[in-house]
This record gives C-alpha cells, structure tokens and sequence, in this order.
C-alpha cells in the first residue's frame, strides 16, 4: 500500500477530524439548541413549528459526529484508547441523551393525548440539554488535560469533574440555545419569530460572558497553553481572536436591534468558529494534553493512507447532499404548512 511519503498524514487527518467536529458543532449545535429552548416555549403549535425547522436536517447533522468519532478511532487509535476511558460518563451521558432525543423527536407526532405529547417534548428538551452539557464537559475534560502514564489513562473515574469543566459545560448549553434562538429568527415569522430575537439577546450575552470566562481560564489550565496565547509566534495567531469576537458581536447586536433575519446567526456562528480556533490554537500539536501529540496517537501510516482513500470519495458526498438538503428546505417555516 503507497504511504504517501510526500504528505504529513497526521497532520492531515488532524484537519479532517477537526473540520468533522467544527461541522457537527455549527450544525447540530443549532438544533441542540431548539430543543433546548422547548423550556421557554410552552405553546404546541408553536413548538410543532419550532421542530418543523430541524426535521429535514437534524439526522443529516450527526453524520459529522459519526465521522469525527470513527475517525479518531481508526486514525488516532492511542488517542481513542486514553480519551474514552478517562471520559466514559461523560461521553455516555452524551450518547444516551442523543438517543432518548432522537427516540422523543419521532414520537412527539404519533401522542395520542396532550399528557404524552407533553412527556416526549420534556424527554426532547431534557436529551438536547443533557447532550449539550455532555459535550462541554468533555471539551474541558480534555482541555484541562488527562493524566497518561505510558500509554494508557492513570486517572480516576471522576477527574473530568472539575469546576472548569462545569464552566464549560454551561457554555455550551448556553450557546448551542443561542444557535437555535438565532435559527429560528431566520426560519420562523410572527410572534415566535419575535420572542426569539428576545432570547437572542440575552443569549448572545450571556455566550460572550462564557466565551470571555473560558478564554480568560483557558491559559491558567498549564504553561504550554499560556505560552501559545501570549507567546511569539502564537500571538501573532491569537490577538487577532478577541477583535474579531468583538467585531462580531457589534453585527450581532446591530443585527438584532435591525430585525435582520439571517446577521444574526451568522454572527452566532462567527462565534463558535472562532471559539475553535482558538481550541486549536491552545491544543496543537497535541491531542490528548498535555503529553500526546497528534504524531504519538496516530495510526500507521499505511492504514492513514488507506483510509484517507475513502475520506476522499466520502467527504464530499457528505458535503453535496448536505447542502442539498439545506437548499431545498431553505424558506419560512409556518405552523401547518411547513417550508414555504
């Protein structure tokens, strides 16, 4: 099998990996966020409306999970190895309230009473919520760093636990609501549409609080960390960060104070975007800090090579048929008529 000597494979499926999980972030993290705001949405119809928006899109979105995650596990096997047990209460809470989710999508629309559509639109806001959650905490899990002796996880059961890894586990939940708040402004007319630029307001506040919380505690976690922020070259790369958070903050709310439809979601995504920047920045060239680089997890270079083969053909069918989706469903959604 050719190893592509010429092209640093690693380095390459690092990208791969980190663009899969940017796209799930960006694109689940918007329907995540619908369900979440199930909890201040209380009107039927509206919330019929609300899941009108998602029900072409949302399966198609968690193909990306499923990439990142196949990915890391055939590509960066010590990675997967160390990460999964150091983060198995967390990563299992996360796929269990993706199921229930998924489990309360479908039936919300075949209750029979009012009793049982109540029940499974609790179990949809309870799943996106909880998911969410999950999903920050292992972010700061794995930021916070895992403790590896060898090539193995040394930790305890419980070390992901942490009050950073809280932090970062609200931020999510908070910002995934407001990527469905700032969705729902672009896909939903009258007075939903209208408490959404509210929710949106305050939502977009409180994400640059945490975004500004975690950023600041982000370098204190270790010196490595620090030293990219605040070092050179790297702050060449970073300072440019918190003027474009700003920048797009003032679209933001522009945005909002305009009744735009679409700036601000854009804006929100701006948001998330740079956020992973700025992840990756903290984390490169490691994958599992402080101790494993994306060099020590990988995979033969054979087996890179093989797969890359397929990643080739697939990522852009992935990509077509996403944006196709996303093409056709791309009007107003009404309560009993759907896209329009």
């Amino acid at each position: 099998m050719m190893t592509l000597p010429w092209l640093d494979l690693p380095l390459v499926w690092a990208g791969l990996i980190a663009f899969a999980v940017l796209a799930y972030v960006v694109m689940d993290g918007f329907d995540l966020g619908t369900g979440i705001l199930f909890a201040v949405e209380h009107e039927a119809h509206d919330r019929d409306t609300m899941v009108n928006t998602i029900a072409p899109v949302w399966d198609g979105n968690e193909t990306w999970l499923v990439l990142g995650g196949g990915g890391l596990f055939a590509v960066f096997p010590l990675a997967y190895a160390v990460i999964m047990p150091a983060l198995y209460p967390a990563i299992i809470g996360m796929l269990l309230a993706l199921v229930f989710r998924g489990v309360a999508f479908e039936f919300r629309f075949r209750a029979q009473s009012r009793g049982g559509r109540a029940t499974w639109d609790f179990a949809f806001a309870g799943g996106s919520t909880v998911a969410a959650l999950c999903q920050g905490l292992t972010l700061g899990g794995i930021l916070q760093g895992v403790h590896v002796e060898g090539r193995a996880y040394a930790g305890g059961w419980w070390d992901w636990l942490t009050p950073f890894t809280v932090l970062c586990g609200v931020a999510v939940v908070v910002g995934y609501a407001l990527l469905g708040a700032t969705w729902l402004v672009w896909r939903t007319e009258g007075a939903l549409q209208r408490r959404c630029y509210k929710h949106a307001g305050r939502l977009g506040a409180l994400t640059l609080t945490a975004i500004g919380a975690v950023s600041i505690w982000t370098p204190m976690l270790n010196a490595g960390f620090a030293h990219r922020w605040f070092g050179w070259p790297g702050l060449a790369l970073t300072s440019p960060v918190p003027v474009l958070v700003a920048l797009l903050a003032a679209g933001f709310f522009y945005g909002l104070a305009r009744r735009h439809h679409l700036t601000p979601f854009l804006c929100a995504l701006g948001w998330f975007v740079l956020g992973f920047a700025g992840l990756g920045i903290s984390l490169f060239p490691h994958i599992v800090p402080p101790s494993i680089t994306i060099w020590d997890a990988a995979a033969p270079p054979a087996s890179q090579a093989f797969l890359l083969v397929g990643a080739v053909v697939l990522v852009p069918i992935i990509l077509a048929y996403t944006g196709y989706a996303y093409w056709v469903f791309r009007g107003k959604v009404q309560p009993d008529a759907g896209y329009h």
